[in-house]
């Protein structure tokens, strides 16, 4: 087997792959990368640990069929640091030969015989931009859990009606809702899934900006493939199982009604957050006091260092005082993607929804929430 092929493709096809590789393998064989020039020149690439399978097919200039198993890390470090030249592979008996320019680099090869077969895709359930994926994913993982004890809080859950796709994630402190529209294959599509989260949130941000199409690949409820979903993009295709789909009645947590909003400035928002942030404990809050056209922001107490900042804000409602902590609340502002940013309250010890500050239908609903669970502030 042997296979020539420009350097800056080889290495991101190569890291793309070698992303979901594990860092501990149960067994050896599963650190490998399956490396494959087919009949008619193409190279695929792929890695699979059972749990997550990666492939990218790519174009060579030269190739002679054949199939190798290298370390998947080892070859990504070395792609990266290749100089900017062709590079050719070609598998010598036991050993891979890289040579890139004055640079060559001997691979040990691993049997390919006792690597696992990947997963087939399951049947194609509709598309959406890989642009619009990739941010829809990123607002809502970063409410997902991050305790493996808690499985189905380390998910995120995808809800499919038709031509709308809801995601959902929470850790039980704050919950992150994002709607956004798809095409689907059949216009009455159904389907729930539990993707992991730091799976899908890597993934998304792997097929993003390329400003292709995302195809997702997933069963309806009893059909092939059920238990695994699949993404393909630009040559490339990655597959995951599912988590157990039991996840909390979150609609019943999104208020409906509220006391009081507050609309500001979401940069200067996070900046004075993240000053007063400075003094705060690990684990002890920032506190919010909302009234008239300002908002009060302190942390810290009168036994150790303290922090106070005022904002303009264009509040309506009753006063409130409220406290937050302040790593999740600055999480929530970075996922928000708005100039300005919307907090609404009910009372100081009931959740907070927070969006950006203007609608994106003309129905006055957002297509992004984020609610976030305050701290109780002592008396």
């Amino acid at each position: 087997m042997m296979f020539r092929i420009d350097r800056d493709v080889l290495a991101e096809a190569v890291a793309w792959t070698a992303r979901s590789l594990p860092a501990r393998p149960s067994v050896p064989v599963l650190a490998g990368m399956r490396l494959e020039v087919t009949d008619d020149q193409r190279l695929k690439l792929s890695g699979f640990d059972y749990e997550v399978s990666a492939e990218v097919t790519l174009d060579v200039q030269t190739g002679e069929p054949g199939v190798v198993l290298v370390s998947g890390k080892l070859l990504a470090e070395i792609t990266r640091a290749l100089p900017a030249q062709p590079v050719e592979l070609v598998v010598d008996g036991a050993k891979a030969v890289v040579t890139c320019g004055s640079a060559r680099f001997t691979l040990l090869t691993m049997p390919v015989e006792d690597y696992p077969s990947l997963p087939a895709m399951p049947p194609a359930a509709g598309r959406v931009g890989s642009d619009v994926f990739a941010s829809a994913v990123g607002q809502v993982a970063v409410a997902a859990g991050k305790d493996d004890t808690l499985p189905m809080l380390t998910g995120v859950r995808m809800e499919i009606e038709g031509d709308t796709v809801t995601l959902a994630a929470t850790d039980r402190y704050r919950l992150a809702v994002r709607e956004l529209k798809w095409q689907p294959e059949q216009p009455d599509f159904q389907a729930v899934a539990m993707i992991p989260g730091r799976t899908l949130a890597d993934t998304a941000k792997a097929l993003g900006g390329t400003g292709a199409e995302v195809e997702i690949a997933l069963s309806s409820a009893g059909g092939t493939g059920e238990g695994m979903i699949g993404f393909s993009s630009s040559g490339r295709r990655t597959t995951t199982r599912l988590l157990d789909p039991e996840f909390p009645k979150y609609r019943s947590l999104l208020p409906t009604e509220f006391s009081a909003r507050a609309d500001l400035s979401t940069a200067s928002f996070v900046e004075a957050v993240k000053r007063v942030a400075l003094v705060a404990e690990r684990n002890t809050p920032v506190r919010l006091a909302f009234r008239g056209g300002e908002v009060v922001l302190e942390a810290g107490s009168g036994d150790e260092a303290q922090a106070v900042e005022a904002l303009p804000v264009e509040f309506d409602g009753d006063e409130i005082n409220i406290a937050f902590n302040h790593q999740f609340l600055l999480e929530g502002l970075g996922a928000i993607d708005s100039d300005v940013a919307r907090l609404q309250f009910t009372t100081p010890t009931k959740p907070a929804i927070l969006t950006g500050g203007k609608p994106v239908d003309d129905g006055g609903s957002e297509d992004y929430r984020y609610l976030i669970m305050p701290i109780r502030l002592s008396s």
